[in-house]
C-alpha cells in the first residue's frame, strides 16, 4: 500500500507521522487551499444567535479571526467532527460534537439539543458553499438559519500530467480525501487517459455524502472512514 495525503499545507503531518510509524510510504499533495475571505457581517450580528456551529477546523480558526473578539459563554457551539470540536480550545469555546461514529451532518442533527430549535437563530460558519442539508433541516424543525462564511476553498495550481505522472511512479494506489471539494478536485485534475488509474485506486471518504459523490463520479474501489480525523483515515486504511 503507497498513500497519497491530500489535505491542506500544514495539514498533513499527523497522518504521515503515523504512516511513517508503520512504515508506510506516502506522498503529500495538497488538493485544497483555504484563504479567508472579507466579513460583511458585524460581530453584534453573529453574537445574537442562540446556536453557532463551526463546520471546520477552518470554520473555527477564521471564525475567530475575524469576529476578533472572545465568544461569548451564553450562545451554544456545535462542531461536526472531533478535530473541528477539538480546536474548540485555541479559540476558548465549549461546545458539543457528532457522535464519533457519525460525524458529518446527520449526526449533528441527531443529537439531542438540535432537535427542538424552534424559534431560535443558528448560525453556520463555513467556507463558500456547503451544509445546506444542515440548514434545511434545522430550518424546517423551527429555526432561522444564517450562513456565515468565512473563508473560501482554492484548488491549487499543479501540472496535471506531471503531479499524476509523479504519483504513478511513486505507485500511490490509495488516496485519502477527506472532503467533497478535495475529492472533486482530484478528478478534475486527474487527465481522462488516466482515469482507469484513478478508478483502481483505494479511495478513502471521510462521509456517505463524499462516498456517494466518488461513486456517482464513476469511482469504484471507496470506503466511508465516517468522519475526517487522522483516527477514522487511518482505521479505514487497515
Amino acid at each position: 500500500m503507497k498513500v497519497l495525503l491530500t489535505r491542506p499545507e500544514g495539514r498533513n503531518q499527523t497522518m504521515s507521522t503515523a504512516l511513517s510509524e508503520r512504515g508506510t510510504p506516502h506522498l503529500v499533495t495538497p488538493l485544497l487551499g483555504v484563504e479567508a475571505t472579507p466579513s460583511s457581517r458585524s460581530a453584534d450580528d453573529i453574537l445574537s444567535a442562540d446556536i453557532i456551529i463551526f463546520v471546520s477546523t477552518n470554520a473555527v480558526n477564521f471564525g475567530t479571526q475575524a469576529l476578533d473578539q472572545s465568544w461569548p459563554a451564553h450562545i451554544q457551539y456545535f462542531a461536526v467532527g472531533k478535530a473541528t470540536w477539538e480546536s474548540f480550545a485555541a479559540a476558548g469555546i465549549s461546545g458539543v460534537r457528532a457522535a464519533d461514529d457519525n460525524q458529518q451532518t446527520e449526526g449533528l442533527l441527531e443529537l439531542g439539543a438540535l432537535q427542538h430549535v424552534d424559534g431560535k437563530k443558528v448560525v453556520i460558519v463555513r467556507g463558500n458553499g456547503g451544509r445546506e442539508l444542515l440548514a434545511q433541516t434545522l430550518t424546517s424543525r423551527g429555526a432561522t438559519v444564517e450562513f456565515w462564511e468565512v473563508y473560501r476553498r482554492t484548488c491549487p495550481d499543479y501540472d496535471a500530467a506531471q503531479v499524476c505522472r509523479e504519483w504513478q511512479e511513486f505507485g500511490i494506489d490509495t488516496i485519502v480525501i477527506t472532503s467533497p471539494d478535495m475529492l472533486e478536485n482530484l478528478i478534475t485534475l486527474v487527465p481522462k487517459e488516466l482515469f482507469p488509474w484513478l478508478s483502481a485506486c483505494h479511495i478513502i471518504v471521510p462521509s456517505s455524502r463524499a462516498e456517494a459523490q466518488a461513486i456517482a463520479r464513476g469511482l469504484t474501489h471507496v470506503t466511508n472512514a465516517g468522519a475526517a480525523h487522522a483516527e477514522a483515515m487511518l482505521a479505514a486504511l487497515k
